[in-house]
């Protein structure tokens, strides 16, 4: 969100379970591997549908394109996919190849996944062929089965710390290579508190606090930060900026972590005067959302940040909170310059760090940590995200997409249109989701298009805030929800089971 105050999916009818996921043991023969194998995983079951994901190894020689087939036995119909082209003939299914993932080399793998309707029984396909070639068996006697766990989402708030992250293609996986959904919340505060001298959070954040958000099943907490503070500049009460305000910080990032969760850190404030159109403010200072980071602060900022973390890749980067350079620009293409190139920009009057300038401090620090970048019209339009995706050595880029349902981009059509394409190539993660109605209807739709596809999203906000003046989940920060943040919870809660 762009204004935090100044002052202090659908459930399905509770039946979603995620189950420990529907195994196909990869039979491998003693002294021998098969020409290619093949993990199936039911990663999530309803009463008329489930979710499940397909490893494909290719033990041969390297192939050019590949395709996928084998046969379902109780009528169960693919609905969507991803990572493939997915197609159904009656009871047979192929999966082929996209045209990034085409090649396949010897010892390599490739994941895709789907989510299709089902009546009844769900058993599991007991063949599958590779261009052809059956899977998971050869011709040598006596196979010996062997149980490989599949790519699975890492169940939050055990206590045992959330796990390491890299993209692997389109997901978010863990080391072990099991996909990591992030589901949970925004914690706001770190990035208004301290520029207004009022303190460094907004509400508790001791051990019990975290908690309670953990509590309700949530896996992730996105935590806005100041540059400003995180800086210690000369504007910043020395109480609540530099040293203190890091370490603080660093504490809930600590405490976030021993409740399993994965705790994302990310740039919402910061300098430059913007007077332009959307202008929250005329502050040169980091009192509002700017249209972009900009060059004197943003960089350092993300240098010291990377200095902090880059031993602990269980955290993650969100670069910045919500650009909307194509508020200030005359041409979408000149916003999407801008965002990935900074610079001289159309209509704003200090110098931008773009997209690529905070991707290159980030990496010189030597951090390899997982990092998101939000795109265009406070990060709600992703439409050109792929045109001008920033190069990232590391290859741990993810796009992140916030959406209200006052946004441009807040419907089915625009999400299958423009965001199914991203979350194709890349990891996609919502980082905010929200309404302003202090009900839950539009993000019970948000979260059942995003769980449909294998996607992340966070709800804003975890503060206790009167709900005219912005989502806020809870009304105590013991956990008690508001009716919006009540559809978020019980969501989560039936996700996890």
């Amino acid at each position: 969100m762009r204004h935090p105050p100044r002052s202090a999916l659908l459930a399905v009818a509770g039946t979603v379970a995620l189950v420990a996921g529907a195994l196909l043991p990869v039979v491998t023969a003693q002294g021998a591997a098969p020409a290619c194998s093949v993990e199936y995983s039911v990663t999530g079951q309803w009463d008329a549908g489930f979710q499940a994901a397909v490893k494909i190894t290719n033990n041969a020689a390297a192939m050019s394109s590949w395709s996928l087939a084998f046969d379902f036995a109780n009528g169960q119909k693919v609905t969507q996919g991803w990572s493939a082209k997915w197609s159904q003939s009656g009871t047979a299914v192929t999966a082929a190849n996209e045209s990034w993932n085409a090649s396949l080399g010897s010892g390599e793998s490739v994941s895709a996944g789907f989510v299709a309707s089902r009546s009844g029984a769900n058993a599991v396909p007991t063949t599958f062929r590779l261009n052809g070639t059956t899977c998971n068996v050869d011709s040598t006697p006596t196979p010996t089965p062997t149980p490989t766990a599949p790519p699975s989402t890492d169940p939050p708030g055990t206590g045992d710390g959330p796990p390491a992250l890299h993209v692997s293609g389109n997901r978010l996986v863990d080391a072990a290579g099991r996909n990591r959904r992030l589901l949970g919340v925004n914690r706001s505060g770190g990035e208004f508190m301290c520029v207004q001298g009022r303190g460094i959070w907004d509400g508790p954040v001791d051990d019990a606090a975290v908690k309670a958000i953990a509590d309700w099943r949530v896996n992730t907490v996105r935590i806005p930060l100041n540059e400003e503070c995180w800086l210690g500049l000369s504007n910043i009460d020395p109480a609540y900026g530099g040293a203190n305000y890091v370490n603080a910080v660093k504490q809930l990032v600590a405490r976030v972590e021993a409740h399993g969760m994965t705790p994302i850190v990310e740039l919402h404030w910061t300098y430059g005067q913007y007077t332009g159109n959307s202008a929250g403010c005329s502050d040169v200072h980091a009192t509002c959302q700017k249209p972009m980071p900009d060059m004197q602060y943003s960089p350092s900022f993300w240098t010291s940040v990377a200095n902090t973390f880059k031993n602990d890749t269980a955290v993650a980067f969100d670069l910045f909170n919500e650009p909307y350079p194509d508020r200030a620009a005359s041409t979408t293409a000149q916003a999407w310059q801008c965002w990935r190139d900074g610079g001289s920009c159309p209509g704003i009057g200090y110098q931008v760090a773009g997209m690529q300038d905070l991707v290159d401090s980030v990496r010189a620090a030597g951090a390899r940590n997982v990092i998101l970048a939000g795109g265009l019209a406070y990060s709600n339009d992703l439409g050109q995200w792929l045109t001008y995706k920033p190069d990232d050595p590391t290859g741990n880029l993810a796009a992140a997409y916030h959406v209200y349902n006052f946004n441009s981009c807040a419907d089915v059509g625009c999400w299958n249109s423009t965001l199914a394409p991203v979350a194709a190539r890349v990891p996609l993660v919502a980082g905010e989701i929200g309404e302003n109605t202090c009900s839950h209807g539009f993000v019970d739709q948000v979260m059942k298009w995003f769980d449909d596809h294998g996607l992340s999203y966070l709800g804003w906000t975890w503060n206790t805030w009167d709900c005219s003046t912005g989502p806020s989940l809870i009304s105590g920060y013991d956990g008690t929800p508001t009716a919006y943040g009540t559809g978020l919870r019980d969501h989560l809660r039936a996700l996890q089971g």
